[in-house]
């Protein structure tokens, strides 16, 4: 691979990717992203397997639920009460296409991306969940399996890290145009087990005609969420073509179309009709992981 794309901020690296774990619970505050996308909470009283907590009997409750050991010492009669068992699904979905494979300042929109899905997967983890992977491109797509546990998140990483250098490689091979993204999702409905949470982090540039009903469609039996990658300082050129100064002195030029989503740095907006939240590409990852964490509250009982 040509040397320039072994920069920070334009290769991907699984050992940033998992370094990225250490945000969690940064500052003394264990909670700092529990409110990332599949970050609920793990317990809700219901009529699951797991004891939540005994208490005295009162009238109404099932006498089915008695607990004997609890009466017994008491000589009052208490009942048990269950949590529901919930198994959390998040496949995290990657647009390594073409147009994510720029940036002006720290990265890639393409590595910010995955960065922001690493930190929601690590979060989903954390809390017992389970994550997969989509990575979509000008070529074909990469899928991971849905796992749980730290062995799970790292098979996303690897398959994230695979993704973006085949991404690299046809970009330096020449294919520049996008594929509509409603297309390259086609296929998430059969990654993405029924009831899943769907994270799709892009730029949503060239989204294709049909993404509006593509993610209806989706939503319909799964919960997608939007993550718009930007480069806030791009966002605010016209359209044009721009000489770069590279590192070694070299030059090249930057082509701005104006063709993506026509928004307002760090302004959150709907896409397709969906929420979707902003996160610079220019800015540092606890920048992001701040940012995802202000606009996912946790799903928290009344």
């Amino acid at each position: 691979m040509n040397p320039a794309l072994e920069a920070p901020g334009i290769a991907l690296r699984a050992g940033a990717l998992i370094a990225l774990r250490g945000f969690l619970g940064q500052g003394g505050d264990p909670a700092q992203l529990s409110a990332l996308p599949g970050g609920f909470v793990t317990k809700r009283r219901g009529h699951g397997q797991e004891v939540a907590d005994v208490r005295e009997y009162v009238a109404g409750d099932d006498i089915r639920h008695l607990d004997r050991g609890a009466t017994a010492r008491t000589g009052t009669l208490h009942v048990r009460r269950f949590q529901e068992e919930r198994d959390r699904v998040t496949v995290l979905v990657a647009d390594f296409r073409p147009s994510m494979l720029w940036g002006t300042r720290r990265a890639f929109r393409s590595v910010a991306a995955a960065e922001a899905l690493a930190l929601i997967g690590w979060q989903v983890i954390e809390e017992g969940g389970r994550v997969g992977l989509l990575a979509v491109g000008a070529g074909e797509p990469v899928a991971v399996t849905v796992r749980g546990r730290a062995r799970g998140m790292l098979a996303v990483i690897g398959g994230l890290v695979r993704a973006h250098e085949a991404a690299l490689e046809l970009a330096l091979a020449g294919v520049q145009e996008d594929p509509p993204l409603d297309q390259s999702l086609s296929g998430l409905g059969r990654v993405a087990p029924v009831g899943a949470e769907l994270v799709i982090a892009s730029g949503f540039d060239v989204p294709g005609d049909g993404l509006p009903d593509r993610l209806t469609e989706l939503a319909r039996r799964r919960s997608p969420r939007l993550i718009w990658l930007h480069d806030a300082l791009a966002d605010n050129l016209p359209p044009g073509s721009y000489p770069i100064r590279l590192a070694g002195g070299g030059r090249t030029r930057a082509r701005i179309s104006g063709d993506g989503p026509a928004f307002a740095a760090t302004q959150d907006r709907h896409i397709a009709g969906f929420p979707a939240l902003a996160i610079d590409a220019g800015a540092a990852p606890e920048v992001s992981a701040r940012r995802l964490s202000a606009a996912f509250p946790p799903d928290r009982e009344p």
